[in-house]
């Protein structure tokens, strides 16, 4: 292995030859890690609520696009169709529903559960990348994907910033002579940690090729950065921090999940440098209860019985506990 930057040695861990998502993997308890869907479909079914609620707000319209940003197996994106057919079903005659996934095995694979589970109901199409989407009306969904973006790691050495390199799968740390790292380590006061790549070109994609659009996303991080390492590696369910003594990085290569929290104001930053009309961040627990998570389990509860209900809130209960996912994972929603 050549010596490269980390960014492209992480960029490679995920979507090289043979990368680790490249192939399909499973979410949840079969797979490295959970993720809010796995959880429970009542936070796609959230999500769901509140398209439902921006379309009747007149935010945007009836024939609004409905996209989904690394759909994975198409749970969530299911999810939100599912509660949109139960709380307004005319709305999946004028919707349309379509999906970036730069892999075509995944696509396959979504096109596949999709189909299975509506059938003609519902119109699909499939994007390469988000250059090629080019729509007047969209409502973006986009779940952890930001903690995904490759990202160089830097730390201050005796008041000298410092930029990771990596070969043979071996991490080491030379003087930075990268000016745009400098620049962005100097404004956010950062002296330790990640610093994403490419926040500022996806956010400028969008803006630039979709008229209006409502984006949301949620992911792990905070509003502020760490001024520590958060590069962590899942591998069936444990957690392996990068700079963990005696941690073999090879072992891992492609094979784990490679990770990072999100520094949301730099992601946020980016959107309103463009002029966006609005910006909200909130907690995970915040956003889903703001948006109708208890009214849907109301819902739930005057048409199943008992056992069913109670299993489903506990299911909820996890994905909004304080001390557990709802406090951990924070959501951004932009609206153009």
């Amino acid at each position: 292995m050549k010596r490269e930057k980390f960014s492209f040695y992480f960029n490679n861990w995920l979507y090289g030859n043979d990368g680790y998502y490249a192939n399909y993997k499973n979410i949840g308890k079969e797979g490295d890690f959970y993720t809010s869907v796995s959880t429970s479909a009542f936070f796609g079914g959230t999500i769901g609520k509140k398209i439902v609620d921006t379309i009747k707000n007149k935010e945007l319209p009836k024939d609004t696009t409905i996209l989904e940003i690394g759909a994975h197996h198409g749970y969530l994106l299911a999810d939100i169709i599912q509660f949109i057919y139960t709380l307004e079903p005319t709305l999946l005659e004028t919707l349309n529903f379509a999906i970036v996934e730069r892999f075509e095995n995944l696509q396959t694979q979504q096109k596949k559960y999709l189909q299975d589970s509506f059938g003609d109901a519902i119109r699909l199409k499939h994007y390469n990348d988000i250059s090629e989407v080019k729509l007047p009306n969209a409502f973006i969904v986009a779940n952890e994907i930001f903690d995904a973006f490759a990202c160089e790691l830097v730390f201050t050495k005796e008041k000298e910033l410092q930029i990771a390199y990596v070969k043979n799968h071996k991490i080491t740390f030379e003087p930075c002579n990268d000016e745009i790292i400098k620049k962005h380590c100097e404004k956010y006061k950062i002296k330790k940690g990640e610093i994403a790549v490419g926040y500022e070109e996806f956010a400028k994609t969008l803006y630039e090729n979709i008229d209006n659009f409502v984006f949301l996303t949620f992911d792990y991080g905070d509003r502020v950065p760490r001024n520590d390492f958060s590069t962590r590696i899942y591998s069936k369910h444990e957690v392996f921090p990068i700079f963990e003594k005696g941690l073999d990085l090879e072992k891992y290569y492609k094979k784990a999940d490679i990770t990072y929290d999100v520094f949301f104001v730099h992601l946020i930053d980016c959107f309103k440098a463009l002029g966006v009309e609005k910006v909200l961040f909130k907690t995970q627990v915040e956003a889903l209860i703001e948006f109708g998570i208890t009214e849907l389990l109301e819902i739930l509860q005057k048409n199943v019985d008992d056992t069913t209900y109670l299993r489903e809130a506990q299911k909820v209960k996890t994905l909004i506990e304080p001390t557990g996912m709802g406090d951990r994972f924070k959501m951004l929603l932009v609206k153009k």
